[in-house]
């Protein structure tokens, strides 16, 4: 049997939510039976993607959810709450939208797997935390099906940074490539290195778009530079991007992750310093930043890769991507549509997975990438009132 779960999430580029809606064989119940039975094998595993769409936030809470994702954002509890609630809002309206341009009933839906808007990432410290907003509550409410979301909180109080939980939905939909890297290009990029069955890897290489959306916006007012126009129209200045890639976290050992807090324009001013360069030629710095400590992190991994497999808004930058094949070779870059998977939509196909997950009681991530003391059933289950 196979059931239907649909997966939510808006990246640390906050350019709208990916819905994406996808049909898993085999059936909850019988993941569990399997599981009870401590059968040798997994069920078969089969995937497919019925439907997929990104909805834009009106603009004014893209506007606030930029804001307070800045190092040193701060914002009144009472304002807190209510984006909450209207972030959530916006997931459930997505999910209800996805569905009525399908023609699927809400009811027809097993769960909704709902990774929210990340707004804070601080896996270290005394106290770690990984917050995420978008009401889960509010989605399940509005849409009647049952919401799975804070994914990330099991791992961390299990000692894990909460991220990246990729790796391990990669390993079930692209068993058939192994050995090949997975690499998201969102405003961070993550890598999930799929060695073998038994070898999975994965952690957070720093930027991919985030630098560059933020300059971008700044200097042209525009969202993103679009097939990176105007990266290409600058110089790379070797001074300033050896200086970028002197950042400790470039050279600190896995578990890792990261996120806007840390790789903002707050960050590349602090080394930009009093130089006198371009805004095109920062631009293009920043794109080689992004393709050379991708390449780097691959490098240092020990992984013996020959095949990436991009997804996520960065591959859509026609620059990045020549970049980034440069920067890689020997290894082969291309997209997961070449693979059959809309790179647009992977990681919204993988909290629909993770919602999975949590209804058949197993686990979501892998200790060895987040660095949690054991595997963990992730996520809080939100039933609807009707």
């Amino acid at each position: 049997m196979s059931e239907l779960f649909l997966g939510l999430i808006s990246g640390t580029s906050a350019d709208g939510i990916d819905a994406a809606l996808l049909r898993f064989e085999p059936a909850v119940e019988d993941l569990v039976s399997a599981a009870e039975s401590a059968l040798p094998d997994d069920p078969p595993f089969a995937m497919q993607v019925v439907a997929a769409e990104t909805f834009s936030y009106p603009a004014p809470i893209r506007a606030r959810l930029l804001a307070l994702t800045a190092a040193d954002a701060a914002i009144p509890l009472d304002e807190f709450g209510a984006l909450d609630v209207a972030v959530g809002g916006c997931f459930a309206e997505a999910a209800t939208r996805l569905l009525s341009r399908a023609g699927v009933s809400a009811s027809n839906v097993r769960a909704i797997g709902s990774h929210g808007q990340t707004v804070r990432h601080r896996p270290q410290g005394a106290h770690p935390f990984s917050l995420q907003i978008g009401d889960a509550a509010v989605i399940a409410e509005r849409t009647g099906i049952a919401t799975v979301a804070d994914f990330r909180r099991a791992d961390v109080a299990a000692g894990g940074q909460g991220a990246p939980l990729a790796p391990a939905f990669h390993a079930a939909a692209f068993a058939h490539l192994m050995p090949c890297a997975l690499l998201n290009l969102g405003g961070i990029a993550n890598f999930s290195l799929l060695n073998g069955a038994d070898d999975i890897l994965g952690f957070d290489s720093g930027p991919a778009n985030c630098l560059m959306d933020a300059w971008n916006a700044r200097h042209c007012g525009t969202p993103c530079d679009i097939d990176g126009v105007w990266a290409s129209s600058g110089r790379v200045d070797p001074g300033l991007l050896d200086a970028l890639l002197d950042d400790p976290y470039f050279a600190a050992a896995t578990p890792k992750s990261t996120g806007r807090e840390y790789f903002n324009l707050d960050w590349l001013e602090a080394r930009l310093g009093h130089a006198e360069i371009k805004p095109a030629d920062i631009q293009a710095t920043l794109l080689a930043l992004s393709a050379h400590s991708i390449a780097d992190a691959l490098q240092k991994s020990g992984s013996t890769v020959q095949r990436v497999l991009a997804c996520g808004g960065g591959v859509h930058n026609r620059a990045l991507m020549e970049a980034l094949a440069a920067a890689l070779q020997p290894i082969e870059l291309t997209d997961t549509g070449s693979v059959g998977m809309d790179p647009d939509f992977v990681e919204a196909a993988l909290f629909a997975w993770l919602a999975r997950q949590r209804l058949a009681q197993l686990p979501g991530n892998v200790p060895g990438v987040t660095g949690a003391c054991g595997p963990r059933i992730l996520g809080a289950l939100h039933a609807p009132s009707r």
